[in-house]
Formats: structure tokens, C-alpha cells, sequence
């Protein structure tokens, strides 16, 4: 049996497609109320938890020859901060504590391209660095590298136990709209008068999906495997959606102290008003300060990985905008 908590999120969902075809017993721990209805359901255990909660987690592990810990808050903004350390950290502590307790083979922690920015010009690859909290831009990041850092102590001791940085997935099937998908439908649909420029990393989803699979069964420990694909300033990525659906990018570019007056507005707004997520978020904004630029060729070469283009990826997730009636 494979366990993949946060299996109905956006890589999650695509990586449990992916084993199911392949054959291979599926369970998926999702929390209560997340949608799943685009799941296997007919082939895959369905258990629904709360990783914050080791006992739940533990009846969830139960029988499990590999784990595949996904699951997180990713939304760089909540009404309460706590609750990223006490998902994306402490989450994380019980599911990789209990897998490797309950007997697993192999763990696969799944963290984030966000911890590394501001990385690109250190002495070692990104696969080799090790970061210091005093890095990380916000509670959103600082909870993700302290998950990180719980992986490699466990890892350093001699556990099972792999970590994978996938960069901004993109492509079809984004039910939730994570930052990428949203922004690129807005796009789409009209609603992007303007823009912050950025640069970041970008792969197709389903490459992230067969990179965790690759990564579990030949990735060694106390490695961060960089699942990137190619490096985009923002404007390019939507010059190249632009070309695709006949809409041209926006002309007017954001000055980043307008950006992150906006993003502490927005953030007042949410936490003392709406409790909705906000039009901008101050660690998102502050990110966009950093080139998100990487050299992923040293994890694909290792993991013998391929990928699709910017160009597919943009394509099949505009099919499928087109297929839910978004656009």
C-alpha cells in the first residue's frame, strides 16, 4: 500500500492518477471537506484526516510501504498564522514520525521552491545547501523549512527518508487554483490590468508527479531534488498564453512599493474584515523582490527525468479552463 496525504490538491492528484495506472494500492489522506470527486475513487482508500492529529495520522499509515507527504497549507496568507506551523511543521513531524514507526520503506517529503530564494549565488548547488532560518520571507516560508529541516535530521540519522523542491506547477486539472493557475486564468478571462514583474521557475505538473515517483525509488536521502523545469520572467509567461488564446499581456507593470502597500491593505482587510483570502499577500510580494531563476539540470540528470514545454503546459491548461466553462 502507497500512502499520499494531500492527494486531492493539485500535484497530489496527479501523482495518485499517475500510481494508479501503474498498479500500484493507493490510499489518499485528505482532510474533511476537500474536495476528492476527481479522484479514482473506485481505485484508490479514501481516508479522511487531519495530520495535525497523530493519531489520525497514524491509523492512516498503518500498512504502508511508502509515503508520500504532500499535504499543506500553501496559500501564503491565513487569518491565523499559527496554523502553518501547526499543519506545514508540525503536520509534517507526525506524518514522517508515524510512517517511519509504523515500518515504511520509504518517506518523500514534498517542500517548496519559496525556502530557497535569494540561493541562486552560494558556493554549493541548491541540492546540497542547507538554509538558515533567518532567511525565510514570512510564516508561510519559515514553517515549510522547519518541515524541511525535520526531513533532513531524519535523514542525517540514517531514516528513509527524501525530500523533493518541486518549483510552480502548471498545467491541466488545477481544481483548487494555486497561485499560478489563478493568475494565468486571470489573465485568460480578462481580469489582469496589470502586473508585477518576476522571475520564477515554472514545470508542468504531471513532470513534478513522475519526479516524485522517480524520486522515491532511486532519490537518496539528505538530498533536495530540484523539480524544475524553465526559467520565466512573469511578462513571458503571459506574452506566451497571450499567443495561445489572442490576448495580449498587459502593458501597465506594478512598482513593487505599490505592490506591497497593496498586500498589507489587503492583509488588514482579510484579518480584521472578510477573513477572505486577500487580493495580495506581503510574503508573496516580498518574494517577487528575489530571482526564482534555477538550474534543476543537476536533479533531472540524476533522477533521469524529461519534461514538457512551457509551451504544452500552457496549452493543456487552457484546454481544460475551456472544458469547466472558466473561460
Amino acid at each position: 500500500m502507497i500512502l499520499v496525504t494531500g492527494g486531492g490538491g493539485f500535484i497530489g492528484s496527479h501523482l495518485v492518477h499517475q500510481l494508479v495506472a501503474a498498479g500500484e494500492r493507493v490510499r489518499v489522506l485528505e482532510a474533511p471537506g476537500v474536495e476528492v470527486g476527481h479522484l479514482p475513487l473506485d481505485a484508490i482508500e479514501l481516508f479522511r484526516g487531519d495530520i495535525r492529529c497523530p493519531e489520525e495520522v497514524r491509523d492512516a499509515v498503518r500498512d504502508c510501504r511508502q509515503v508520500y507527504h504532500l499535504a499543506a497549507n500553501p496559500h501564503l496568507w491565513t487569518r491565523h498564522p499559527a496554523d502553518f506551523d501547526a499543519v506545514n511543521h508540525q503536520g509534517t513531524r507526525h506524518v514522517l514520525h508515524e510512517a517511519l514507526r509504523a515500518g515504511a520503506e520509504r518517506v518523500l517529503y514534498t517542500s517548496t521552491e519559496s525556502i530557497l530564494a535569494g540561493t541562486q549565488n552560494g558556493g554549493k548547488s541548491v541540492e546540497q545547501l542547507r538554509l538558515a532560518e533567518s532567511r525565510m520571507i514570512g510564516p508561510y516560508c519559515r514553517s515549510k523549512w522547519k518541515g524541511e529541516q525535520e526531513a533532513f535530521r531524519l535523514a542525517d540519522t540514517g531514516a528513509p527518508v527524501v525530500v523533493v523542491c518541486p518549483t510552480l506547477p502548471i498545467g491541466p486539472g488545477d481544481h483548487h487554483l494555486t497561485p499560478p493557475s489563478r493568475m494565468t486564468l486571470a489573465f485568460c478571462q480578462g481580469r489582469l490590468p496589470a502586473y508585477l514583474d518576476c522571475e520564477f521557475n515554472m514545470i508542468d505538473v504531471r513532470d513534478i508527479a513522475g519526479g516524485m515517483r522517480t524520486a522515491m525509488q532511486v532519490g537518496q536521502p539528505r538530498v533536495r531534488y530540484l523539480l524544475g523545469g524553465v526559467n520565466l520572467r512573469l511578462v513571458e509567461w503571459l506574452a506566451l498564453v497571450g499567443r495561445l488564446i489572442g490576448r495580449r499581456p498587459p502593458r501597465w507593470k506594478v512598482p513593487y512599493p505599490v505592490a506591497l502597500l497593496t498586500a498589507y491593505t489587503s492583509e488588514w482587510v482579510a484579518d480584521h474584515l472578510t477573513g477572505r483570502m486577500p487580493m495580495a499577500t506581503v510574503t508573496g510580494v516580498k518574494l517577487t523582490r528575489y530571482s526564482m531563476h534555477f538550474d534543476a539540470e543537476k536533479s533531472r540528470r540524476e533522477l533521469g527525468l524529461t519534461q514538457r514545454s512551457a509551451e504544452e503546459s500552457a496549452r493543456d491548461a487552457i484546454a481544460w479552463f475551456r472544458q469547466r466553462n472558466w473561460l
